[in-house]
């Protein structure tokens, strides 16, 4: 009889049990129960908590963790409020959600390249006007991040035809594309690219990494889509950029704050796309099996699955 596994999460009931469930398909084997049924014995008995979003006291109450499962990809918040001293962190990487990112990725890169938001705004003005056509191999994207994400996005531009580059904390070689790494290779990555593609991990590092001075340096009339986390990018910075044309559009799926508070001046800025954070949605059927595997492999072995480097926070 194997220990019981905790889901904690600070959602609400119904999606609490639609993971519940979609877990227990996976791993049919296993006794998955939310924090709040679990009693005291169970508590002390839990050696895997598969956690969303999940109240720091929750996971603090079971004593004898052996690591913890994130269903999220992110985990920056759930490093910073679990703290130094907790389990390991294991991240979710789903094939799926690579997927999903590089789809999203090329779908948006698609409506800059072919001046979707020109167009929209022509409908506003009744204007009947073609707009100069390029091919895709004249429009060069700008990934920042090459991690499983963007390494999927870069190979789904290369297939529709643009010019790819890619800028990493670290090294990276990806067939096809132009990689760089330093102040440098970032700055040389910005001033390059029409449109720059923001898929890094929010770390000390990256918050705020693209400010006034690095927006500065993007190339006059290129655009920014952010699918990254929120305070990666300085929103009062952008917004001048945005305003005195040197940028051309932003397309934000992410903010400092989410929901996107009502009073923001991003929901009306004619030069921004706002998205309600849904670039690549975790799968549910997807990320329990994922998560069935590193129970399974950690029952056989009793080896953790590989953790979050609590240094790079990520």
């Amino acid at each position: 009889m194997t220990n019981p596994i905790a889901l904690v999460t600070r959602g609400d009931a119904a999606t609490q049990e639609e993971w519940r469930a979609a877990l227990a398909a996976a791993m049919p084997e296993e006794t998955i129960l939310p924090f709040s049924v679990l009693s005291a014995e169970q508590r002390r008995q839990a050696d895997i908590a598969i956690v969303a979003n999940p109240d720091p006291a929750d996971v603090a109450a079971l004593p004898n963790l052996a690591w913890v499962q994130s269903l999220w990809a992110g985990v920056e918040r759930l490093v910073g409020e679990l703290g130094a001293d907790a389990p390991p962190i294991v991240r979710l990487i789903d094939p799926e959600l690579s997927r999903a990112m590089a789809e999203a990725v090329l779908a948006w890169t698609l409506y800059l390249h072919r001046d979707m938001p020109a167009y929209a705004g022509q409908q506003r003005r009744r204007v009947w006007q073609a707009l100069p056509y390029r091919a895709p191999s004249r429009t060069r994207v700008g990934l920042l991040g090459l991690g499983a994400l963007g390494a999927a996005a870069a190979a789904c531009l290369l297939r529709a035809g643009f010019s790819v580059a890619g800028w990493s904390r670290s090294e990276q070689t990806l067939p096809g594309i132009k990689t760089a790494t330093g102040a440098a290779g970032l700055s040389g990555l910005l001033a390059h690219s029409d449109i720059v593609v923001c898929l890094l991990p929010l770390t000390a590092e990256t918050r705020g990494l693209l400010d006034g001075a690095r927006l500065a340096q993007m190339k006059p009339g290129a655009s920014l889509i952010n699918f990254a986390r929120g305070p990666i990018v300085v929103t009062p910075d952008l917004i001048a950029a945005l305003d005195s044309r040197h940028l051309a559009h932003a397309i934000l799926d992410v903010f400092d704050v989410e929901p996107l508070p009502p009073d923001s001046a991003l929901w009306d800025h004619p030069r921004v796309t706002v998205l309600p954070h849904i670039s690549a949605p975790t799968d549910r059927v997807s990320a329990a099996g994922i998560v069935a595997a590193n129970v399974r492999r950690y029952r056989a072995s009793g080896r953790c699955p590989e953790a979050v480097d609590r240094a790079r926070g990520y």
